[in-house]
């Protein structure tokens, strides 16, 4: 099965874990993380997680989440076509970053979008052609 985790999927087990929901998220991304480490799903990586992720201000996070890149069995760059699709989510009201992320998994014919941004779960059913799930409702249909 083929992955994109968005730029917050690789950053919240970062974040501040005070929070049971935070904690459990950061779990969920963890087991999918081994996942891909042990080859049972595959990583699609892509430019905008790159530009994102140099815009990252902590170095550390920047470092780890950009170790995840060799674990990528896709990587995805810019094409006319991406940007067009990206075009038509963001006109169906995706933030334009959100929209050229999910282009991007598009693209790589992804089997799933994982994300804990709310925004984008909330417009998920706009995009027919890809799952966008949620690392804790992915991790419940996914593992035992």
């Amino acid at each position: 099965m083929k992955l994109y985790l968005d730029n917050c999927m690789f950053n919240r087990p970062f974040d501040d874990q005070s929070s049971l929901v935070i904690r459990l998220e950061s779990e969920a991304k963890l087991a999918i993380q081994e996942s891909i480490r042990s080859g049972e799903h595959d990583l699609v990586w892509s430019y905008i997680l790159d530009y994102e992720n140099e815009k990252n201000p902590f170095w550390e996070r920047k470092e780890q989440i950009g170790h995840w890149r060799k674990y990528a069995k896709h990587d995805i760059t810019e094409t006319p076509s991406l940007i067009e699709q990206a075009r038509q989510l963001h006109q169906l009201g995706l933030k334009a970053m959100d929209a050229l992320h999910i282009a991007c998994a598009v693209t790589a014919e992804a089997d799933c979008f994982l994300t804990t941004d709310k925004g984008i779960l909330k417009k998920a059913a706009i995009v027919q052609t890809l799952a966008i799930k949620h690392p804790i409702d992915f991790v419940r249909e996914i593992f035992p």
